[in-house]
């Protein structure tokens, strides 16, 4: 079963303008919330995120902006 947190609460912004469709978040992202479709990033699930900011740190064009460490405290207090 996948995980999923508070709704609509989650901090990842994309800027479609800025991708360039280079996948590398897509490639990067442990929850699979991200998806490459038509040269650019969308999300999948947003709610699935654990703004752990892998996504943020290899996106090369700063296409993608996330609050890093807010979900990961919410998910290991969830595993508790």
């Amino acid at each position: 079963m996948k995980t999923k947190y508070i709704k609509d609460v989650v901090s990842i912004t994309l800027y479609p303008e800025k991708c360039i469709g280079c996948n590398f978040c897509v490639l990067v992202c442990p929850h699979k919330v991200l998806e490459l479709g038509n040269k650019k990033v969308s999300f999948i699930d947003k709610d699935s995120c654990i703004e752990c900011g892998a996504c943020k740190n290899n996106c090369p064009t700063e296409a993608i902006d996330v609050n890093v460490g807010v979900g990961c405290a919410d998910a290991i207090l969830n595993s508790l």
